[in-house]
């Protein structure tokens, strides 16, 4: 059974616009989401709940708004950071590093402070337990036949 050409195209253009649809979907839902995180920076700037003052936090984000326009704008994923963690904790000294990769995992640790208050404060509390103490001999008796309960006077 030969299929006629006008119907094969026809199931082509219906395709294409179905899936160009589709991508114009998922742009305007991007460009919805971009607009949405400028108003939500546009507010903050103006209620002065930014750390920058609201000129440049206003900059800040209309660049923002433009770069994801453009998709250029990104959340970093975990794996960005982690590597990023990885990175610093190398350019430590040896016998710090292990301590620095697990205070930077999280574990054990205590994290407090803000960006905008100028740092984040990462505490992690290592236990050693010290080595016991080298025996001693015992000591000798400065009078070794004294009886004992007897002083010396």
């Amino acid at each position: 059974m030969q299929l006629n050409k006008n119907v094969v195209y026809k199931a082509l253009g219906i395709s294409l616009c179905v899936f160009c649809i589709s991508f114009a979907a998922g742009l305007a839902s991007a460009a919805d989401t971009a607009l949405s995180n400028y108003q939500q920076d546009r507010a903050a700037c103006m209620d002065g709940r930014s750390a920058q003052d609201r000129a440049t936090c206003l900059r800040d984000a209309g660049a923002a708004l433009n770069e994801a326009r453009h998709g250029k704008l990104k959340d970093d994923d975990a794996s960005v950071y982690q590597k990023n963690a990885q990175i610093r904790c190398n350019a430590l000294p040896d016998a710090d590093r292990p301590d620095c990769i697990r205070r930077m995992s999280g574990q054990d640790t205590t994290v407090s402070g803000s960006v905008s208050g100028g740092g984040v404060l990462r505490e992690t509390t290592t236990i050693h337990v010290a080595p016991p103490p080298p025996a001693t001999a015992p000591v000798e008796p400065m009078y070794p036949n004294m009886p004992a309960g007897s002083a010396p006077r």
